[in-house]
């Protein structure tokens, strides 16, 4: 069966020709494209597979609707680009998702690359919603199509720091990160967070993302006598810190930011996991009204269990789709209105943006690993 295909571009004259195209086509289905920017290959691949999985899960139920918009049926087909965590590379998949004509985009996974890719997408006017990229300033820049379902560093870390002095007591706390736009990101939010609430930080660490050895960091960090130390990295290297400070007989907290827990941190890091804790965003899934059932049908369709993201990316794209069928249109510029004025009841909960496109009411949860499962301790702001 042959297909109309909608391709969306700057110019109001083509977008109208290609509407009217579609209706002179015998009102057959226009394939609507969506699009994925997101790590498939390289470090951080699986969280990019996630945020893919997540988003061909929502297009694959509004598809099975049959929709129809402005009057036409639609099909609504993802194309996923590789950005392969690198900032340049970001900006050349947001123009080539612009150029093929993605109608909105599900991503970026890493803040340094959700950051200038999200002005590419600000340009064409297409509106970009992140599921995972959490650095506050991807939002300060004013732009009007840019969104973000998930918390922030300063509402996540923040609630990590506030938490480190006034229910854990922690009189000297160290901080460690990454240097990227993420790491570094949860590192000064959480730094706030513990001065504002009267904490002391004794010292500051920093890495990268591709190192392997923590020995020099945490040997200073020892010796200066920390008893909590907050890690702005990703789970692997959060596994490799955690086994070097009990090789080093280190008695601090471990306490983790976003990413953490997923993959594989309590296999890496074996019996040294046992008393981590991380800071994850969102309440924990199962206590969520769609969440069993959610990680069910995942599960069901893709055979591996979900990562924190996919409930994320699922909701943005789902959330998208819902604006187009409210405003009635396929065109940004029009739905776009409608997604800031959602309020979508999603797999993760309640869905309504600020101003900026910052989720309204955002949530975070911290874990502690018990055997061989992560334990939610408690929820800022509780369910």
């Amino acid at each position: 069966m042959n297909s109309c295909i909608f391709v969306w571009r700057s110019s109001v004259a083509l977008s109208a020709l290609s509407l009217l195209g579609a209706t002179a086509c015998n009102a057959q289905e226009i394939i609507v494209k969506v699009g994925v920017a997101a790590p498939m290959t390289g470090g951080n691949a699986v969280y990019g597979k996630d945020i893919e999985a997540g988003v061909k899960m929502a297009v694959a139920e509004e598809n099975s609707h049959k929709p129809v918009i402005g009057g036409v049926p639609v099909r609504f087909e993802v194309e996923s680009q590789d950005d392969q965590a690198d900032p340049r590379l970001g900006v050349q998949v947001a123009q080539q998702l612009v150029d093929d004509g993605a109608v909105f985009v599900v991503g970026h996974f890493n803040s340094g690359t959700t950051l200038p890719a999200s002005q590419i997408y600000a340009k064409a006017g297409i509106p970009m919603l992140t599921p995972s990229a959490t650095n506050p300033t991807i939002t300060q820049a004013g732009l009007s199509t840019v969104y973000r379902v998930i918390a922030t560093d300063a509402q996540n870390a923040g609630a990590a720091g506030a938490y480190a002095v006034k229910v854990s007591n922690a009189k000297r706390i160290a901080v460690l990160d990454d240097r990227t736009a993420f790491g570094q990101g949860e590192a000064d939010e959480f730094v706030k967070a513990v001065t504002a609430s009267g904490g002391t930080v004794i010292d500051r660490e920093f890495t990268n993302d591709k190192a392997v050895d923590f020995s020099s960091q945490l040997t200073h960090i020892k010796s200066l006598n920390a008893d909590l130390i907050f890690c702005g990295v990703l789970d692997a290297q959060a596994a490799m810190l955690v086994k070097r400070m009990k090789q080093l007989g280190m008695k601090a907290q471990f306490v983790g930011g976003g990413g953490v827990m997923d993959a594989d941190f309590i296999k890496l890091a074996g019996t040294a996991a046992e008393g981590a804790m991380a800071w994850e965003y969102g309440h924990p899934i199962d206590t969520l009204a769609q969440g069993k059932a959610f990680q069910t049908n995942f599960k069901r369709m893709y055979g591996v269990d979900m990562l924190s993201y996919a409930p994320f990316a699922y909701d943005a794209a789902t959330l998208a789709i819902k604006a187009m069928q409210k405003a009635d249109s396929v065109k940004p510029s029009v739905f776009n209105t409608s997604i800031k004025s959602t309020d979508f009841q999603g797999v993760t909960g309640e869905i309504q943006f600020e101003k900026n496109g910052d989720l309204k009411n955002a949530s975070s949860t911290l874990y502690r690993v018990k055997g061989d499962a992560w334990v939610p301790v408690t929820s800022r702001p509780g369910a």
